[in-house]
């Protein structure tokens, strides 16, 4: 959506080494955000977009306005109606996944993409872009990139200029909770319920945390689970301050 920082250019550099041709989508998307969300106050930085899609080899941008993509008598939807988008961000922010799910079927259909990549940091968008994907037969293939961190551990995201330097220093509480969990996941421990309550307890340890969710499910079924023996999604979000953030990492 913008003001782009180094996760979304090492999607470029995965694209830039997979195809022949590599489109960036710039687009601030008013219809995945709620009430009362950050849609007016997210970050918009085009100019400086450009220069580092420019600096990695980036041959398109593409920046539609929000009257292009939903003129006037507007009123088409692509409604993944499934249990993949009712929980997680889904059970918080009802509406997103329409609006995820709408822009994206239209960003394919513009493009004419072969491949497209998205970051795991948003995993459960992942699973809801290849449900959809699948189900109305696009001709797209979705890529999954890994999650990017600041060296503090922190996963990178539009999102963090909204910290200060305090809520900063407690939004590690993220990265180093799921850092708990997958050490006692690598010491042999498998119980979910077990493994969830290590993250929970260490983000109730920080002042500035407000907990969302924190699930462990299948991945990428996202199927509710009890025992991890196959591959599987710890995610959370947490609100430092104001800011909800999310981060997550996969089990397995």
């Amino acid at each position: 959506m913008g003001a782009l920082h180094e996760g979304h250019l090492t999607l470029m550099r995965a694209a830039k080494e997979a195809t022949d041709f590599v489109i960036a989508s710039v687009f601030v998307n008013p219809t995945q955000f709620g009430p009362n969300e950050d849609f007016d106050a997210y970050p918009r930085r085009f100019e400086e977009d450009c220069r580092k899609l420019e600096s990695v080899g980036v041959d398109a941008v593409f920046h539609p306005q929000a009257a292009d993509m939903y003129p006037q008598g507007f009123c088409t939807y692509v409604n993944v109606d499934g249990d993949i988008t009712h929980k997680l961000c889904g059970a918080q922010r009802p509406i997103h996944f329409r609006g995820v799910a709408t822009v994206v079927t239209k960003l394919f259909n513009i493009t004419q993409a072969d491949e497209a990549f998205f970051g795991q940091k948003d995993a459960q968008q992942v699973v809801v872009v290849c449900r959809f994907v699948q189900d109305m037969n696009l001709p797209v293939h979705i890529n999954m990139v890994p999650i990017v961190r600041e060296e503090s551990g922190l996963a990178r995201s539009s999102r963090n200029v909204y910290l200060s330097p305090e809520e900063k220093t407690a939004a590690l509480v993220l990265s180093r909770s799921l850092r708990l969990a997958k050490d006692a996941y690598e010491k042999g421990e498998r119980n979910a319920a077990v493994l969830k309550a290590l993250v929970t307890k260490e983000i109730a340890g920080e002042p500035l945390a407000a907990i969302d969710y924190v699930d462990l499910f299948s991945f990428p079924a996202l199927e509710a689970i009890e025992t991890v023996d196959e591959k599987s999604l710890l995610a959370l979000a947490v609100r430092i301050g104001k800011t909800r953030l999310i981060d997550n990492i996969i089990l397995g």
